[in-house]
């Protein structure tokens, strides 16, 4: 027997109980997947419920976010030596921290344009999986369910993660910095 604990989808606890989430995807193509967080054997204590929606997506936003979403997470289940796994109709199981990874991401993107999708992945990509935890932290003590998605920090992590690619100059490669006046000064010539 190993001492592992047995997983199952992407990364969820095998056990009865355990907190993670759930995402929800239909058969029929035209309705939206539900992520939903179950706190297993902490939810009904103390106030806290059972479980609680997120979040609410239209199947094209979700159609958009799944796959960077998988990559990513694969490349962290493999690292933790645990097995890959791939979306599918139904129920999917994914470990409460990578839930709340995904949270963050499903945020940015409810309501984003098909063109403004690609850049919120890849800033979600370029985002280190501890600072998607505090976006999730932060976010859901304001703005965590699907009817808050115009508020707070949910209405700022669409504006942050949307916000960029497609406007912004780019930056001068370290070669072109050697033509500024700085660095004549500096050097002496000029």
């Amino acid at each position: 027997m190993s001492s592992k604990t047995a997983t199952i989808d992407f990364g969820a606890p095998a056990e009865f109980g355990a907190h993670l989430f759930r995402v929800e995807i239909p058969a029929a193509s035209r309705q939206p997947v539900r992520i939903v967080e179950e706190y297993g054997y902490r939810g009904e204590i103390d106030g806290i419920p059972a479980e609680e929606p997120r979040v609410v997506l239209e199947r094209r936003i979700w159609s958009q976010i799944a796959e960077p979403a998988r990559q990513e997470f694969n490349v962290r289940l493999k690292a933790a030596k645990l097995r890959p796994a791939r979306w599918h109709t139904g129920v999917n199981k994914v470990d409460r921290l990578l839930g709340r990874e995904l949270c963050v991401l499903a945020w940015a993107a409810e309501g984003a344009s098909d063109e403004a999708l690609p850049i919120i992945c890849q800033k979600w990509l370029a985002l280190r999986p501890e600072e998607r935890w505090w976006l999730f932290t932060k976010t859901v003590a304001e703005a965590g369910l699907p009817e808050d998605r115009e508020r707070g920090w949910r209405k700022a992590l669409r504006a942050a993660l949307a916000d960029g690619e497609s406007r912004r100059r780019p930056r001068p490669r370290d070669e072109d910095l050697t033509g500024l006046p700085l660095f004549h000064e500096l050097g002496g010539e000029g």
